[in-house]
């Protein structure tokens, strides 16, 4: 154990090693009645957040949690072409949802060059689009997410909300590692806010409002209130709003709190075969050329090292894999392990 001063302010982190945290996981997601196939699906997503230092990691299991919906049913392809497919998530879990959806493009772009598909009727945290997104890419496909969920983001020049967090994913095969964007387009994702109401700390005091309009660094203020764009300018929030328009009326889902924007949240995945273009291996080969050139550019004189998008959290996860063990607030490791020591609730 020990603490950490930083932006977060004083920290409190105790050291788990991978094996108990991923044991921990599985059984704090299984406490609340998934599948075994469910749980694997979620604790994978999960996990990979959490090698990341990304807040969309176990603190998901903490709190509400996620709880099986009793009106969950099975997954159903409602509208479907040699592309495309339209998926009814039957208020099921969207991580698990999402996957599906994901196996569904890729088999698509796989056979045809492309593929695309839209899920709705889901009502819980895809959680680290990033995953997706690296799965897709990893398979030498270019893979794309979007997702939208309830309003939690102002209009840049408003206070109240309209849009979900609204991320978004891209996923590129590059050698030697796919490049990975993996970004909210708020200033700070809900479950930031939860995480520093859990660990008891304020947030920076740019990210949110509260219900009259005023900055606030409380988490439980800006739960309430709103929270700005990524770059807190009309960029971000515009960004923002396209992410609500395809991840939302296009595949079916609520939109702006027009609609069940508690349970129909939404998402769009495509994925594109770079051989419909030309070379499959050269692009690749192109794209990590890229890379290495972006890498050896000038540096400022504060700069040590320009980082690909998502580099920084697989060199965080390769550590953390390399000895074995992680870091995880104290607060946040004592709920996981409440919840992981449940007896498993009944199946819905």
């Amino acid at each position: 154990m020990h603490r950490r001063t930083g932006a977060k302010g004083v920290i409190t982190l105790m050291k788990i090693s991978i094996s108990e945290l991923a044991d921990l996981t599985a059984r704090g997601v299984r406490s609340y009645g998934y599948s075994e196939d469910d749980v694997k699906v979620i604790s994978d997503v999960l996990l990979y957040a959490q090698m990341r230092g990304n807040n969309q990691g176990v603190v998901k299991l903490i709190g509400k949690g996620i709880p099986i919906d009793p009106a969950a049913g099975e997954i159903t392809v409602e509208m479907e072409t040699p592309i495309s497919a339209k998926i009814n998530g039957n208020r099921k879990h969207a991580m698990v949802v999402v996957k599906k959806a994901m196996d569904i493009v890729v088999d698509k772009a796989k056979k045809s060059g492309f593929g695309i598909a839209g899920t709705f009727n889901t009502n819980t945290s895809s959680g680290a689009v990033g995953y997706f997104a690296s799965e897709v890419a990893k398979q030498g496909l270019i893979g794309f997410l979007f997702g939208r969920s309830p309003e939690r983001v102002a209009m840049h020049g408003g206070y109240e909300p309209l849009f979900g967090t609204n991320p978004i994913a891209v996923g590129i095969p590059a050698e030697p590692d796919p490049i990975v964007l993996d970004m909210s387009t708020a200033a700070i994702s809900f479950y930031g806010l939860v995480e520093a109401e859990t660990a008891g700390r304020k947030i920076p005091d740019d990210v949110a409002f509260n219900v009259e309009g005023k900055s606030t660094t409380s988490p439980q203020e800006a739960i309430k209130g709103a929270i700005r764009s990524f770059d807190r300018s009309h960029k971000g929030s515009g960004l923002a709003l396209i992410g609500e328009i395809l991840a939302g009326p296009l595949v079916g889902a609520a939109f702006c709190g027009i609609g069940d924007s508690k349970g129909n949240w939404g998402h769009l995945l495509f994925a594109i075969d770079p051989g419909i273009l030309g070379d499959r291996e050269e692009f690749i080969r192109n794209v990590g050329e890229i890379c290495r050139k972006i890498k050896a550019t000038g540096k400022l004189p504060e700069v040590e090292e320009i980082y690909l998008p998502g580099e920084r959290g697989s060199l965080l996860a390769t550590q953390h894999l390399t000895c074995g063990d992680i870091e995880v607030e104290d607060k946040l490791l004592a709920e996981l392990r409440r919840v992981a020591g449940r007896t498993p609730a009944p199946r819905v």
